[in-house]
């Protein structure tokens, strides 16, 4: 039986743009479905008509073998569908219940009380011809509870004593390496240490206590007594339709538990969201749907911020719930994970819909050519780096947020030309406050960031350096003529240093070492340092979205011309340039940026970026929510960067595309560098413990010590 039949589905926006056009195919039941295509592809359209977003220009849509009307997501789920989307809505500051009851109407009370009700007396039916079939139920019940009592008690009073023993450990090695003020750094480091290791030993100790039902000994005798306890189960089941047809946060709470254990989630129906991690925050999500009672579920881009091991567990909580007969719709670029997951493909291209394959019965490559239309080369493409010079120093930076909590802790390491040092962490790890401080967008409290210009044995200009600051630069010794000779230009007159650097004859004895603590990004510029940064916001940070690409262009160079008029000359030429070699789909160089397709506007960006010939470039997740096509070219972009001998900086959520494509990759772990690996030699699954392990650093995990 199908759960979704489109027939016929065309939605346009305007006169020009058609996103669907006469999209027919059906979706089966209990199946999860892939969905693919190129950016403006239409498949986020399709979605937007199912769940009431968007509203079809013509076509019809069954759910059930029923036609229906879907004009808003409350429709949507009256009909059983739900939607996830990539940005969460969740109230931080709410528990994980009062986050899912939070916007239910009495209609919405009404329908979960029918479905509670339906659901819960076929259980109640199962459970009675349960009881009828075990004899003596009520003393097999009792011996169980007290078995399981025993054992649980046992479990505690060991794990107690273990970390009895442990405290005292700690108590006498801390007496020992207490430091004081003529104690060594190496001595402070060894308590530091001792400290750090007592405090992951404690949370492991309360871990294990507060999850004693998850033993074997402990679980299996539990599961004796759930085994008996059926008349207790049923009582449960009653109340459970009861409370169900009213607001009851206690209740609801026991509800979000009951589903979260049919499911296979973890979810603490009492946690405030601040408090979760991100995929919790995705369970959560998740949970909110089905508390609904939504039988199909559609994802968009759900493993974006996941790291492998949160991956891993969200596909489980997706096979558990095709187990028990939802539908799934994943909205993703990731091939791997596609095949990984789904058991159907549905391709669209261009607004139209291609076809559906069983993901069995097909490949990487195969899906590529379905998206795109013709072959493309999978591979990404990682040169050796070669005459790698160090380029960038960045030395114990440690920034503090508005709120007192430390965003960068001690953060070290050193960035080098023609490479690409890949930036890896769980979102909200520190990688946006680290590129904001490069770039001189953000204070911090403590630390340097050493750039090192390469100008050895390349003559000064007046681009940057002052006939004043050429002179003290010159008594300082950074200065030798075409002969070698060292210059001291201190008292030489100014009309005769300026005859000698337009002729070239001061030269720089070794490269330039600047300090870029607290620059602000145009005094970076005014040092001649040529660093090039394409943030995370796009529209925010990166484009004006409301100016057309010439202005987006004259952004970074507007402030080079004379007077009060702009020469807009050049930022056409450049934005001309980067429409033809970037493919950039527009209508014309006038266009606002904001009618621009996502992939269209980070190639702008990324453009405008590179033009400017940067010895530092730095990327935040440069092809987030792109499509394969456009994050291979942005692939190429960058190797090209690297090639030409730029020190590359890339920030990514994909760890499979960092591996591919950097040198090195530096791990962030709750504001701290927890490793910097080389790709080659660690697996994914490795990189991901370091993304989770708190910025603890061992010998084994951290593989380049700076």
């Amino acid at each position: 039986m199908d759960a979704i039949r489109f027939e016929n589905i065309t939605k346009t926006f305007g006169k020009k743009v058609i996103a669907n056009k006469d999209i027919s195919f059906s979706i089966e039941k209990g199946l999860i479905y892939s969905f693919l295509g190129e950016n403006g592809s239409g498949k986020t359209s399709l979605m937007n008509v199912l769940v009431g977003i968007y509203k079809q220009d013509s076509g019809k849509v069954y759910i059930n073998e029923e036609e229906v009307d879907i004009n808003s997501p409350k429709d949507a789920y009256k009909h059983k569908i739900g939607m996830i989307h990539q940005h969460f809505k969740l109230v931080n500051v709410f528990s994980a219940t009062e986050n899912v009851v939070l916007g239910l109407s009495k209609e919405d009370y009404e329908l979960i009380y029918q479905e509670t009700k339906a659901a819960n007396e076929k259980l109640i039916a199962e459970l009675q011809v349960e009881i009828e079939k075990i004899s003596d139920i009520d003393n097999k019940l009792m011996e169980a509870k007290n078995n399981y009592t025993i054992i649980k008690s046992e479990e505690l009073a060991k794990i107690k004593e273990q970390f009895k023993t442990a405290k005292e450990e700690y108590a006498k090695q801390s007496k020992q390496l207490k430091p004081n003020k003529q104690s060594s750094l190496e001595d402070k480091e060894k308590y530091r240490q001792l400290k750090d290791n007592f405090r992951e030993e404690k949370a492991q100790f309360e871990y294990a206590i507060k999850h004693i039902d998850e033993k074997a000994e402990v679980k299996k005798a539990k599961a004796e007594v759930d085994k008996y306890n059926l008349k207790q189960q049923i009582k449960d089941l009653q109340n459970e339709i009861k409370q169900s047809r009213r607001f009851n946060l206690k209740e609801s709470a026991k509800r979000v538990a009951s589903i979260s254990e049919r499911y296979g989630f973890n979810v603490n129906p009492n946690q405030r969201v601040y408090d979760m991690s991100v995929s919790q925050k995705q369970t959560l999500e998740i949970v909110k749907a089905l508390y609904r009672g939504v039988d199909i579920l559609i994802l968009d881009e759900p493993t974006a911020v996941l790291t492998p091991q949160e991956t891993k567990q969200l596909f489980n909580v997706l096979r558990n719930m095709r187990k028990l007969g939802k539908t799934i719709i994943i909205i993703t670029h990731k091939l791997n994970e596609v095949m990984e997951i789904s058991d159907k493909v549905a391709v669209l291209r261009k607004g139209e819909y291609i076809g559906t394959v069983d993901t069995k019965d097909t490949n990487e490559k195969e899906l590529t050519n379905m998206m795109v239309g013709r072959k493309i080369d999978l591979q990404i493409k990682r040169s050796e780096p070669k005459n790698a010079e160090n380029r960038l120093y960045v030395n114990n930076i440690t920034v503090t947020n508005i709120d007192g909590t430390t965003a960068l802790d001690n953060v070290s390491f050193v960035l080098r030309s023609g490479e690409i040092l890949g930036v890896a962490g769980i979102s909200g790890s520190g990688q946006k406050e680290l590129l904001d401080v490069i770039a001189g967008l953000r204070y911090y409290k403590a630390g340097d960031i050493i750039f090192h210009n390469p100008k050895k044995e390349k003559p000064v200009t007046f681009y940057h350096h002052s006939i004043k600051k050429i002179k003290r630069m010159s008594k300082e010794g950074f200065f030798h003529d075409k002969e070698g000779n060292r210059l001291d230009l201190s008292n030489v007159k100014d009309n005769k240093i300026v005859e000698m650097v337009n002729n070239g004859e001061v030269i720089f004895y070794e490269d330039e070492i600047i300090d870029l603590k607290h620059k602000t990004p145009l005094e970076i510029r005014d040092l001649g340092i040529k660093l090039s940064f394409v943030p995370e916001d796009r529209l925010g940070m990166g484009l004006v979205a409301s100016m057309d690409l010439v202005d987006n262009m004259m952004l970074r160079s507007y402030r080079k011309g004379k007077g009060i008029f702009f020469h807009r000359e050049k930022p056409e030429k450049l934005a001309r340039e980067i429409v033809d070699e970037l493919a950039v789909v527009t209508p014309s160089i006038h266009t606002q940026v904001s009618k621009l397709s996502g992939g269209n506007v980070q190639k702008v960006l990324v453009g405008r970026e590179i033009s400017s010939s940067p010895k530092v470039f730095m990327a935040a997740y440069p092809v987030r929510g792109l499509d394969i096509n456009s994050s291979y070219l942005i692939y190429d972009l960058l190797n090209t960067q690297k090639e030409k001998g730029t020190a590359v900086l890339f920030v990514g959520e994909d760890l499979d595309v960092l591996m591919a494509l950097c040198d090195r990759i530096l791990v962030l772990s709750q504001g701290r560098v927890s490793g910097i690996v080389n790709p080659r030699e660690v697996s994914k699954e490795e990189i991901g413990l370091l993304m989770t392990k708190g910025g603890h650093v061992d010998g084994e995990a951290r593989k380049e010590t700076l």
